[in-house]
């Protein structure tokens, strides 16, 4: 064992290189181009590169989703515990060192951060990265989206589960459909395309809505993509209520039977799926009937600084504390190599993952 890990942390003389591929004309041979090193540090052992970053910039919420958040509210972590500005954006140009092109920023809410603008403006200035996205609730969007694309996002994923407002209220347990729509709309005004609507299916509660969502398609760039029921501590997760891929995909079939796959990347969550005409297109996460653990390429940080290397792991790491502690980058880099050489094959499955502990989704980063 001890050997084994020796031999990962022994970065210098091991790299591992992105290729990618061009083919000759008038020949079936393929070269290679752009060859560029990668880290053995974020390749686990079944050779996955994690290039995808998502970082929690807060545990805090101005929504209370159903799927989210216990009822009860969740328990803060101390503002001292936290990471600050300063941390987070060390750890993020480590990463990004190491061959992360995609940082996500996710909460909570990351837009009620007060420094959310600067850290984006920060990450933006970082060599290599090439896409700075966020994930929000869209409650606060139309006031910040100037700033935020001034600062540098050029991708918006925004959460609804329901377009009927009263159906809004119960999911959230707070007001502000209209809030959410306005951002979308103001997102598609601005020049963001696709804009990627996030939509948990949740049987006897919004599953009768997949038409009325595709149908938003038609004459917006959007993308929704239909997220499977997770379960996570609190949410009162059964089986009866996840609506699987397949079903959904049966349902708007029997509208859409010209329903046709829309390409995608390898590393993709989502399965793509356009209306032929529509100027939008739809997708599935099917986390818990079809896993995609074996092309994953995503690493999370919390808010309060723990590194997850699995969305359904109980593992983490704390590079809050290493950090604290004096580690020096090299020290850092061993401590995420190790954790993410001990990334399992794939997740323990949606009954297992069930009677897991895990934390909440609002203290991960959603």
């Amino acid at each position: 064992i001890i050997s084994a890990v020796l031999g990962r942390l022994l970065w210098k003389s091991v790299l591992i290189f992105k290729v990618g591929e061009l083919v000759v004309p008038g020949s079936h041979r393929r070269v290679l181009k752009d060859v560029l090193p990668f880290s053995a540090f974020l390749t686990d052992s079944f050779e996955r590169r994690h290039n995808y970053l998502r970082i929690s910039l807060t545990e805090k919420c101005n929504l209370r989703c159903q799927y989210c958040m216990p009822q009860e509210g969740v328990t803060l972590t101390p503002r001292s515990h936290l990471l600050t500005a300063e941390e987070l954006l060390m750890l993020a140009r480590l990463f990004v060192r190491e061959g992360v092109n995609k940082i996500r920023l996710t909460g909570g809410e990351p837009l009620i951060r007060p420094d959310v603008l600067h850290i984006i403006a920060e990450l933006r200035k970082l060599e290599g990265l090439k896409t700075i996205a966020v994930t929000t609730n869209g409650m606060n969007l139309t006031r910040l989206l100037p700033s935020l694309k001034k600062a540098g996002v050029n991708l918006l994923n925004i959460s609804l589960d329901t377009l009927v407002p009263a159906k809004f209220e119960f999911i959230t347990r707070r007001k502000g459909f209209h809030k959410v729509m306005e951002g979308i709309e103001k997102a598609i005004e601005m020049g963001y395309n696709p804009v990627k609507v996030n939509c948990v299916v949740m049987r006897g509660l919004n599953e009768d809505e997949l038409i009325d969502f595709v149908s938003l398609t038609e004459r917006k760039p959007l993308d929704v993509r239909f997220i499977e029921y997770m379960p996570f501590d609190g949410n009162r997760w059964n089986f009866k209520m996840m609506v699987s891929y397949q079903e959904m995909l049966d349902c708007l079939k029997q509208k859409w039977p010209n329903l046709e796959p829309a390409p995608g990347e390898e590393t993709d969550t989502a399965k793509a799926f356009r209306v032929p005409g529509f100027r939008g297109q739809l997708g599935f996460i099917t986390s818990m009937s079809e896993h995609f653990c074996g092309s994953c390429n995503r690493l999370r940080i919390t808010a309060d600084g723990n590194l997850k290397v699995c969305l359904f792991g109980n593992s983490e790491v704390s590079l809050r504390d290493c950090l604290r502690s004096g580690a020096t980058e090299e020290e850092l880099l061993h401590i995420i190599g190790a954790a993410v050489g001990r990334k399992k094959k794939q997740h323990a499955g949606m009954f297992n993952i069930s009677q897991m502990k895990n934390r909440p989704m609002i203290l991960i980063g959603g």
